[in-house]
């Protein structure tokens, strides 16, 4: 199945699997693609409320479930709680940890390492995801690597 890069792509693909296209699911898609960010279920209530749409608790929670059930959206746990984002094809995630942003990333690892990795585990890789950890500011990262070694750890 073709990945959703669109507004567009995301309402052809809720017709196509036959997903009534109510105006509240309309608002939640066209939000977080104009938002272009990882937003809680409490944020997008209330951006749509602001924005005079008029739409519950419980519409947005049941809408933000089908839609990510469904593969339209992306729906990341955290401890504090599900985000949700509109890029739901295959890609990373950069987290920054003086914002608590989420960025969206494609990174392509070069074949000799998947293939390494193949063999270290005796899995075919189909697919991958990498979480990054940094900080945005020089600051916040210069504070933080004084107390914790300089060179990045995988987990």
């Amino acid at each position: 199945m073709k990945p959703i890069s669109s507004l567009e792509d995301a309402l052809n693909r809720c017709q196509a699997m036959g997903m009534r296209l109510s105006r509240q699911r309309r608002f939640i898609l066209e939000l977080l693609w104009e938002a272009k960010e990882h937003l809680s279920a409490r944020e997008i209530y209330d951006r749509l409320n602001k924005q005079a749409h008029s739409i519950g608790h419980t519409s947005v929670y049941q809408n933000l479930e089908a839609l990510s059930r469904a593969g339209i959206i992306e729906c990341i746990e955290r401890s504090e709680g599900r985000l949700y984002g509109n890029v739901s094809d295959s890609h990373s995630h950069v987290n920054c940890l003086d914002t608590a942003q989420i960025l969206d990333v494609h990174v392509e690892l070069p074949i000799d390492l998947i293939e390494l990795i193949q063999e270290q585990t005796g899995v075919k890789i189909v697919d991958y995801r990498i979480d990054f950890y940094g900080y945005r500011s020089a600051e916040s990262a210069t504070t933080q690597a004084s107390s914790v070694s300089d060179t990045p750890k995988a987990s």
